[in-house]
């Protein structure tokens, strides 16, 4: 399997260099030497030095791995943080709120906002198409938090890029509380990643991404434009978090983590959102909740937000190592839940290739996860 990958990588790459039409810009060239190599953690307890094109391999084969080269989260220490943790609700109370949001979820506008974002050829990390892509979603979230800014319903909304050693930024707006809020009440985060890849050729493959994480980007989009339209002013700040490099090992949510930390931020709760928009054919359609490499407490919490809210069952599922960007805030101490489309045996097939694009994505299936995070939000954001 390494040398076909290697024999089709280089197939590719002469392919590309003979056809006019596939010319490539020069800032999607890689700087760094293809033989560089990274610490990947393959579990809790294998790491090895790999190049890139090994690590293509992993992605290749769906095989999960975390980019611990930079030491961001100490890997082979404790975790950064220790947590006194909030306790959390016993039940939903937010019902009559949440219920009132969650009516003008928007399946259309959801597609058109899918539809531009996989216009970009690919949201890769380390290709000017993906930084343009960070551009453009912070530019739809700015948008965003201007109009409800100005809207005179109390509202104060900041939004900021924050940057990477690569090209792609990661996107992180704040929903200010109200003013009797403190530093010890800790923040709620909704995240989701922002990048794409496609397997067999990341630098210049098409990679519309639209499962992957196109639907997590959307449906974390649509809760904050809806907690915005409403006027949902929270008593602890509500954050919304797109990360970068989610596919490079986890490398944009580690670095925000480790800000985070070294800022000494309480975190409440961590949901990340990511891959909600497929519905296996002839299958049970289910809301899952990982149950491995989470909180339990926040797990448990979850739960009882899907059953209230939801329109279809939650569903456990197991999501293994490193399998997404909640696993960074998980290492580092905070509490952390994941939510996914299906069990994983029956998720999408397409991502990581071309065929990953809307044609595929099911709104309604994706239109529970929007109910959900905005319930996460909102009894959280709410609650003290």
């Amino acid at each position: 399997m390494r040398t076909q990958a290697l024999l089709l990588s280089a197939a590719t790459f002469c392919l590309l260099s003979l056809s006019p039409a596939a010319s490539v810009p020069v800032d999607q060239i890689p700087l760094s030497d293809a033989s560089e190599k990274r610490l990947i953690s393959l579990s809790e307890t294998e790491a090895k030095w790999m190049t890139e094109e090994e690590v293509f391999g992993l992605i290749r084969a769906n095989r999960k791995f975390i980019d611990i080269t930079d030491g961001d989260l100490d890997f082979d220490n404790d975790p950064l943080v220790s947590i006194s943790h909030t306790e959390l609700p016993k039940a939903p109370v937010q019902q009559s709120i949440v219920k009132q949001v969650i009516d003008q979820i928007s399946e259309s506008y959801m597609k058109d906002f899918l539809t531009r974002l996989t216009g970009f050829t690919t949201r890769y990390y380390k290709t000017s198409s993906g930084k343009a892509a960070s551009e453009w979603i912070f530019d739809q979230v700015q948008e965003e938090a201007n109009k409800a800014n100005a809207a005179g319903k109390g509202l104060n909304v900041s939004v900021t890029q924050f940057a990477h050693p690569w090209q792609q930024s990661s996107v992180i707006a704040r929903i200010h509380p109200v003013a009797s809020a403190t530093e010890d009440d800790g923040i709620v985060i909704i995240g989701a990643h922002l990048d794409s890849v496609n397997q067999w050729n990341p630098y210049w493959g098409r990679s519309p991404g639209a499962d992957d994480d196109g639907s997590g980007t959307t449906t974390t989009f649509e809760a904050f434009r809806l907690i915005l339209e409403h006027g949902i002013v929270p008593s602890r700040p509500v954050e919304f978090h797109w990360y970068s490099a989610e596919e490079g090992g986890l490398l944009g949510s580690q670095k925000v983590v480790r800000k985070y930390a070294d800022d000494g931020v309480k975190v409440v709760g961590m949901i990340q959102v990511d891959m909600t928009g497929y519905k296996p054919p002839n299958k049970k359609e289910i809301v899952g909740i990982a149950t491995d490499f989470i909180d339990e407490s926040l797990r448990k919490f979850l739960q009882t937000v899907a059953q209230e809210y939801c329109g279809i069952p939650w569903g456990d599922v197991k999501c293994g190592y490193g399998c997404s960007d909640h696993a960074s805030w998980t290492r580092a101490g905070y509490p952390a839940a994941f939510t996914f489309e299906a069990p994983f045996d029956q998720s999408s097939p397409y991502v990581h290739t071309s065929g990953d694009d809307v044609s595929h994505i099911s709104f309604s299936h994706m239109k529970e996860f929007v109910k959900l995070v905005l319930a996460f939000g909102i009894e959280l954001g709410l609650g003290k």
